[in-house]
Protein backbone atom coordinates (compact mmCIF):
# COMPACT_ATOMS: atom_id res chain seq x y z
CA UNK A 1 0.00 0.00 0.00
CA UNK A 2 2.89 2.31 0.76
CA UNK A 3 4.48 1.72 -2.62
CA UNK A 4 1.12 2.37 -4.30
CA UNK A 5 0.76 5.73 -2.52
CA UNK A 6 4.25 6.84 -3.48
CA UNK A 7 3.64 5.84 -7.10
CA UNK A 8 0.35 7.81 -7.14
CA UNK A 9 2.14 10.83 -5.73
CA UNK A 10 4.80 10.80 -8.41
CA UNK A 11 2.23 10.25 -11.12
CA UNK A 12 0.00 13.12 -9.90
CA UNK A 13 2.91 15.56 -9.49
CA UNK A 14 4.17 14.72 -12.97
CA UNK A 15 0.72 15.35 -14.52
CA UNK A 16 0.34 18.61 -12.57
CA UNK A 17 3.71 19.81 -13.81
CA UNK A 18 2.78 19.09 -17.44
CA UNK A 19 -0.67 20.79 -17.24
CA UNK A 20 -1.06 23.56 -19.85
CA UNK A 21 -4.10 25.38 -18.46
CA UNK A 22 -6.33 25.76 -15.43
CA UNK A 23 -8.78 23.17 -16.64
CA UNK A 24 -6.02 20.53 -16.86
CA UNK A 25 -4.92 21.37 -13.32
CA UNK A 26 -8.50 20.95 -12.09
CA UNK A 27 -8.75 17.58 -13.88
CA UNK A 28 -5.63 16.33 -12.07
CA UNK A 29 -7.05 17.45 -8.74
CA UNK A 30 -10.34 15.64 -9.32
CA UNK A 31 -8.58 12.51 -10.66
CA UNK A 32 -6.29 12.02 -7.67
CA UNK A 33 -7.88 13.89 -4.75
CA UNK A 34 -11.58 13.55 -5.64
CA UNK A 35 -14.09 11.33 -3.85
CA UNK A 36 -13.63 8.60 -6.43
CA UNK A 37 -9.85 9.00 -6.74
CA UNK A 38 -7.20 6.35 -5.89
CA UNK A 39 -6.07 8.10 -2.72
CA UNK A 40 -9.62 8.00 -1.37
CA UNK A 41 -9.70 4.28 -2.20
CA UNK A 42 -6.51 3.79 -0.17
CA UNK A 43 -8.12 5.53 2.78
CA UNK A 44 -11.14 3.24 2.54
CA UNK A 45 -8.83 0.15 2.63
CA UNK A 46 -7.09 1.20 5.83
CA UNK A 47 -9.67 -0.72 7.82
CA UNK A 48 -7.90 -3.94 6.82
CA UNK A 49 -4.61 -2.80 8.40
CA UNK A 50 -3.53 -3.61 11.92
CA UNK A 51 -3.82 -1.09 14.72
CA UNK A 52 -0.06 -0.44 14.57
CA UNK A 53 0.00 0.18 10.80
CA UNK A 54 -3.02 2.49 10.62
CA UNK A 55 -1.40 5.62 12.18
CA UNK A 56 1.69 5.27 10.01
CA UNK A 57 -0.35 4.77 6.86
CA UNK A 58 -2.68 7.71 7.75
CA UNK A 59 0.34 9.99 8.19
CA UNK A 60 1.74 8.88 4.85
CA UNK A 61 -1.60 9.49 3.10
CA UNK A 62 -1.73 13.05 4.50
CA UNK A 63 1.84 13.72 3.37
CA UNK A 64 1.09 12.44 -0.12
CA UNK A 65 -2.11 14.52 -0.31
CA UNK A 66 -0.28 17.68 0.87
CA UNK A 67 2.54 17.25 -1.66
CA UNK A 68 0.07 16.80 -4.52
CA UNK A 69 -1.88 19.91 -3.41
CA UNK A 70 1.35 21.92 -3.21
CA UNK A 71 2.25 20.85 -6.75
CA UNK A 72 -1.20 21.84 -7.99
CA UNK A 73 -1.05 25.23 -6.23
CA UNK A 74 2.40 25.90 -7.63
CA UNK A 75 1.14 25.14 -11.15
CA UNK A 76 -1.87 27.41 -10.67
CA UNK A 77 0.38 30.29 -9.58
CA UNK A 78 2.64 29.67 -12.57
CA UNK A 79 -0.28 29.72 -15.02
CA UNK A 80 -1.79 32.89 -13.45
CA UNK A 81 1.56 34.67 -13.69
CA UNK A 82 1.83 33.72 -17.36
CA UNK A 83 -1.72 34.92 -18.06
CA UNK A 84 -0.95 38.28 -16.44
CA UNK A 85 2.30 38.58 -18.38
CA UNK A 86 0.52 37.86 -21.67
CA UNK A 87 -2.23 40.37 -20.82
CA UNK A 88 0.26 43.11 -20.02
CA UNK A 89 2.10 42.39 -23.25
CA UNK A 90 -1.07 42.70 -25.38
CA UNK A 91 -2.65 45.63 -23.46
CA UNK A 92 0.28 47.99 -23.26
CA UNK A 93 -0.78 51.57 -22.46
CA UNK A 94 0.90 54.33 -24.42
CA UNK A 95 1.34 57.00 -21.75
CA UNK A 96 2.44 59.51 -24.40
CA UNK A 97 -1.05 59.66 -25.97
CA UNK A 98 -2.97 62.90 -25.32
CA UNK A 99 -5.70 62.62 -22.67
CA UNK A 100 -9.38 62.70 -23.50
CA UNK A 101 -10.78 66.15 -22.66
CA UNK A 102 -13.49 66.27 -19.99
CA UNK A 103 -16.34 68.52 -21.03
CA UNK A 104 -17.35 70.79 -18.17
CA UNK A 105 -21.00 71.63 -17.65
CA UNK A 106 -22.37 75.07 -16.90
CA UNK A 107 -25.30 76.74 -15.20
CA UNK A 108 -28.33 76.98 -17.50
CA UNK A 109 -28.81 80.49 -18.95
CA UNK A 110 -32.24 80.81 -17.31
CA UNK A 111 -30.73 79.94 -13.95
CA UNK A 112 -28.03 82.54 -14.51
CA UNK A 113 -30.66 85.20 -15.27
CA UNK A 114 -32.73 84.22 -12.21
CA UNK A 115 -29.65 84.48 -9.99
CA UNK A 116 -28.77 87.87 -11.44
CA UNK A 117 -32.31 89.20 -10.88
CA UNK A 118 -32.28 87.81 -7.33
CA UNK A 119 -28.97 89.54 -6.62
CA UNK A 120 -30.35 92.88 -7.85
CA UNK A 121 -33.44 92.76 -5.65
CA UNK A 122 -31.60 91.33 -2.65
CA UNK A 123 -29.39 94.41 -2.94
CA UNK A 124 -32.52 96.55 -2.63
CA UNK A 125 -33.63 94.81 0.57
CA UNK A 126 -36.04 92.24 -0.86
CA UNK A 127 -36.17 88.67 0.42
CA UNK A 128 -36.75 85.51 -1.63
CA UNK A 129 -40.00 83.63 -0.99
CA UNK A 130 -41.10 80.30 -2.48
CA UNK A 131 -44.33 78.32 -2.63
CA UNK A 132 -45.88 75.16 -4.10
CA UNK A 133 -46.24 74.65 -7.84
CA UNK A 134 -49.44 72.65 -7.29
CA UNK A 135 -51.71 75.31 -5.85
CA UNK A 136 -55.26 75.72 -4.58
CA UNK A 137 -57.84 77.84 -6.35
CA UNK A 138 -58.10 79.94 -3.19
CA UNK A 139 -54.49 81.13 -3.26
CA UNK A 140 -54.04 81.15 -7.04
CA UNK A 141 -57.17 83.19 -7.78
CA UNK A 142 -59.53 84.17 -4.96
CA UNK A 143 -57.00 85.94 -2.73
CA UNK A 144 -55.79 87.85 -5.81
CA UNK A 145 -59.18 89.46 -6.49
CA UNK A 146 -60.16 86.84 -9.08
CA UNK A 147 -63.52 85.50 -7.85
CA UNK A 148 -65.32 82.50 -9.32
CA UNK A 149 -66.37 82.88 -12.96
CA UNK A 150 -63.91 85.72 -13.57
CA UNK A 151 -62.86 85.73 -17.29
CA UNK A 152 -59.19 85.36 -16.35
CA UNK A 153 -60.03 81.97 -14.82
CA UNK A 154 -61.02 80.43 -18.14
CA UNK A 155 -60.43 76.66 -18.01
CA UNK A 156 -58.55 76.95 -21.29
CA UNK A 157 -55.85 79.02 -19.58
CA UNK A 158 -55.03 76.67 -16.70
CA UNK A 159 -54.08 73.07 -15.93
CA UNK A 160 -56.75 71.96 -13.45
CA UNK A 161 -56.26 68.75 -11.44
CA UNK A 162 -59.58 69.04 -9.61
CA UNK A 163 -62.08 71.89 -9.36
CA UNK A 164 -60.05 73.40 -6.53
CA UNK A 165 -56.48 72.31 -7.34
CA UNK A 166 -54.38 73.33 -10.33
CA UNK A 167 -50.84 73.99 -11.49
CA UNK A 168 -50.18 77.59 -10.54
CA UNK A 169 -50.57 80.03 -13.40
CA UNK A 170 -48.37 82.67 -11.76
CA UNK A 171 -46.13 83.06 -8.71
CA UNK A 172 -48.61 85.55 -7.19
CA UNK A 173 -49.97 82.86 -4.80
CA UNK A 174 -46.61 83.04 -3.04
CA UNK A 175 -47.32 86.72 -2.35
CA UNK A 176 -50.74 85.84 -0.92
CA UNK A 177 -49.21 83.17 1.29
CA UNK A 178 -46.52 85.57 2.50
CA UNK A 179 -49.10 88.23 3.42
CA UNK A 180 -51.16 85.70 5.37
CA UNK A 181 -48.06 84.45 7.21
CA UNK A 182 -47.17 88.03 8.20
CA UNK A 183 -50.69 88.46 9.70
CA UNK A 184 -50.92 92.16 8.99
CA UNK A 185 -47.35 93.05 9.95
CA UNK A 186 -45.10 95.18 7.76
CA UNK A 187 -42.91 95.49 5.85
CA UNK A 188 -43.56 92.72 3.36
CA UNK A 189 -40.76 92.98 0.81
CA UNK A 190 -40.29 89.82 -1.25
CA UNK A 191 -39.62 88.46 -4.72
CA UNK A 192 -41.04 85.10 -5.78
CA UNK A 193 -39.11 83.18 -8.48
CA UNK A 194 -40.42 79.89 -9.86
CA UNK A 195 -42.05 77.87 -12.62
CA UNK A 196 -45.61 78.54 -13.74
CA UNK A 197 -47.94 76.65 -16.09
CA UNK A 198 -50.55 77.77 -18.61
CA UNK A 199 -52.31 75.94 -21.39
CA UNK A 200 -50.72 77.45 -24.46
CA UNK A 201 -49.43 76.40 -27.87
CA UNK A 202 -45.64 76.26 -27.84
CA UNK A 203 -44.02 78.51 -30.45
CA UNK A 204 -41.12 80.94 -30.72
CA UNK A 205 -42.52 83.22 -28.00
CA UNK A 206 -44.87 81.00 -25.96
CA UNK A 207 -44.47 77.92 -23.77
CA UNK A 208 -46.91 75.94 -21.62
CA UNK A 209 -44.28 76.08 -18.85
CA UNK A 210 -42.11 79.09 -18.14
CA UNK A 211 -40.48 80.97 -15.28
CA UNK A 212 -41.69 84.08 -13.51
CA UNK A 213 -40.33 86.39 -10.87
CA UNK A 214 -42.88 88.52 -9.06
CA UNK A 215 -42.25 91.13 -6.42
CA UNK A 216 -44.30 92.59 -3.57
CA UNK A 217 -43.66 95.51 -1.22
CA UNK A 218 -46.23 96.49 1.44
CA UNK A 219 -45.68 99.16 4.07
CA UNK A 220 -46.96 102.59 5.07
CA UNK A 221 -46.91 105.34 2.45
CA UNK A 222 -45.75 103.20 -0.49
CA UNK A 223 -46.52 105.01 -3.75
CA UNK A 224 -46.25 104.62 -7.51
CA UNK A 225 -43.00 106.60 -7.41
CA UNK A 226 -41.49 103.87 -5.20
CA UNK A 227 -42.52 101.31 -7.80
CA UNK A 228 -41.02 103.32 -10.65
CA UNK A 229 -37.76 103.90 -8.79
CA UNK A 230 -37.43 100.20 -7.97
CA UNK A 231 -38.05 99.09 -11.56
CA UNK A 232 -35.75 101.76 -12.99
CA UNK A 233 -32.95 100.53 -10.72
CA UNK A 234 -33.64 96.98 -11.85
CA UNK A 235 -33.55 97.93 -15.55
CA UNK A 236 -30.24 99.76 -15.19
CA UNK A 237 -28.64 96.90 -13.22
CA UNK A 238 -29.99 94.21 -15.54
CA UNK A 239 -29.31 95.81 -18.93
CA UNK A 240 -27.22 98.99 -18.86
CA UNK A 241 -26.74 102.23 -16.95
CA UNK A 242 -28.31 104.31 -19.72
CA UNK A 243 -31.60 102.39 -19.62
CA UNK A 244 -34.85 104.21 -19.11
CA UNK A 245 -38.37 102.92 -18.43
CA UNK A 246 -41.88 103.92 -19.42
CA UNK A 247 -45.13 103.12 -17.58
CA UNK A 248 -48.30 102.65 -19.65
CA UNK A 249 -51.81 102.26 -18.15
CA UNK A 250 -53.09 98.70 -18.15
CA UNK A 251 -55.39 96.40 -16.17
CA UNK A 252 -54.70 93.52 -13.78
CA UNK A 253 -57.32 92.26 -11.29
CA UNK A 254 -54.92 92.34 -8.34
CA UNK A 255 -53.48 95.86 -8.84
CA UNK A 256 -55.07 99.27 -9.15
CA UNK A 257 -53.81 101.32 -10.86
CA UNK A 258 -51.99 98.89 -13.16
CA UNK A 259 -49.24 99.54 -15.68
CA UNK A 260 -47.23 97.85 -18.39
CA UNK A 261 -43.53 98.61 -18.05
CA UNK A 262 -41.32 99.22 -21.10
CA UNK A 263 -37.57 99.69 -21.35
CA UNK A 264 -35.78 101.63 -24.06
CA UNK A 265 -34.94 99.27 -26.92
CA UNK A 266 -31.71 97.40 -26.28
CA UNK A 267 -30.79 97.19 -29.96
CA UNK A 268 -31.41 100.77 -31.08
CA UNK A 269 -31.14 102.57 -27.72
CA UNK A 270 -34.59 104.07 -28.20
CA UNK A 271 -34.06 105.38 -31.73
CA UNK A 272 -36.52 102.95 -33.33
CA UNK A 273 -35.90 99.68 -35.15
CA UNK A 274 -37.67 96.57 -36.44
CA UNK A 275 -37.46 94.81 -33.04
CA UNK A 276 -39.22 97.63 -31.15
CA UNK A 277 -41.51 98.32 -34.13
CA UNK A 278 -39.89 101.74 -34.45
CA UNK A 279 -41.30 102.91 -31.12
CA UNK A 280 -38.00 102.87 -29.24
CA UNK A 281 -39.59 100.83 -26.41
CA UNK A 282 -39.90 97.12 -25.51
CA UNK A 283 -42.33 95.75 -22.92
CA UNK A 284 -40.71 93.67 -20.16
CA UNK A 285 -43.20 93.33 -17.28
CA UNK A 286 -46.51 94.25 -15.66
CA UNK A 287 -46.89 96.05 -12.34
CA UNK A 288 -49.15 98.25 -10.24
CA UNK A 289 -50.30 99.25 -6.78
CA UNK A 290 -51.75 96.34 -4.78
CA UNK A 291 -55.56 96.36 -5.03
CA UNK A 292 -57.29 97.30 -1.73
CA UNK A 293 -59.33 94.08 -1.95
CA UNK A 294 -56.15 92.00 -2.03
CA UNK A 295 -54.81 93.82 1.01
CA UNK A 296 -58.06 93.41 2.96
CA UNK A 297 -58.42 89.68 2.15
CA UNK A 298 -54.94 89.04 3.53
CA UNK A 299 -55.47 90.97 6.76
CA UNK A 300 -54.13 94.45 5.90
CA UNK A 301 -56.02 97.70 6.45
CA UNK A 302 -56.02 99.25 2.98
CA UNK A 303 -56.51 102.72 4.49
CA UNK A 304 -53.31 102.38 6.51
CA UNK A 305 -51.08 100.31 4.27
CA UNK A 306 -50.29 100.44 0.57
CA UNK A 307 -47.97 98.45 -1.62
CA UNK A 308 -46.84 97.67 -5.13
CA UNK A 309 -46.43 94.42 -7.03
CA UNK A 310 -44.74 93.47 -10.30
CA UNK A 311 -44.19 90.35 -12.36
CA UNK A 312 -41.79 89.46 -15.15
CA UNK A 313 -41.12 86.45 -17.36
CA UNK A 314 -37.56 85.20 -16.94
CA UNK A 315 -37.42 83.86 -20.49
CA UNK A 316 -38.41 87.24 -21.91
CA UNK A 317 -35.72 89.01 -19.88
CA UNK A 318 -33.13 86.44 -21.03
CA UNK A 319 -34.22 86.72 -24.66
CA UNK A 320 -33.86 90.50 -24.57
CA UNK A 321 -30.58 90.44 -22.68
CA UNK A 322 -28.89 87.91 -24.99
CA UNK A 323 -30.70 88.55 -28.28
CA UNK A 324 -32.41 85.13 -28.41
CA UNK A 325 -35.25 84.89 -30.92
CA UNK A 326 -36.89 81.58 -29.93
CA UNK A 327 -37.97 80.58 -26.40
CA UNK A 328 -37.71 76.89 -27.34
CA UNK A 329 -33.91 77.13 -27.33
CA UNK A 330 -34.05 77.18 -23.53
CA UNK A 331 -35.69 73.75 -23.37
CA UNK A 332 -34.26 71.70 -26.25
CA UNK A 333 -30.93 71.00 -24.49
CA UNK A 334 -28.84 71.80 -27.56
CA UNK A 335 -25.23 71.83 -26.33
CA UNK A 336 -24.24 74.27 -29.07
CA UNK A 337 -26.71 76.80 -27.66
CA UNK A 338 -26.00 76.18 -23.97
CA UNK A 339 -22.20 76.34 -24.20
CA UNK A 340 -22.46 79.99 -25.28
CA UNK A 341 -23.46 80.81 -21.70
CA UNK A 342 -20.67 79.00 -19.89
CA UNK A 343 -19.32 81.04 -17.04
CA UNK A 344 -15.60 81.70 -17.23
Amino acid sequence: MKDKLLALKEEAIQKATKAQDMRAVQDVKVEYLGKKGPITEVLRGMGQLSAEERPLMGQLVNEVRNEIEEALTSKVNELEAKLLEDKLATETIDVTLPGRPVKAGSTHPLTQVVEQIEDIFLGMGFKIAEGPEVETDYFNFELLNLPKNHPARDMQDSFYITEDILLRTQTSPVQARAMQEMKGEVPVKIICPGKVFRRDDDDATHSHQFMQIEGLYIDRDISMSDLKGTLLTFAKEMFSDDQNIRLRPSFFPFTEPSVEVDISCILCSGKGCRVCKHTGWIEILGAGMVHPNVLEMSGYDSKTYTGFAFGMGVERIAMLKYGIDDIRHFYTNDARFLKQFQRM
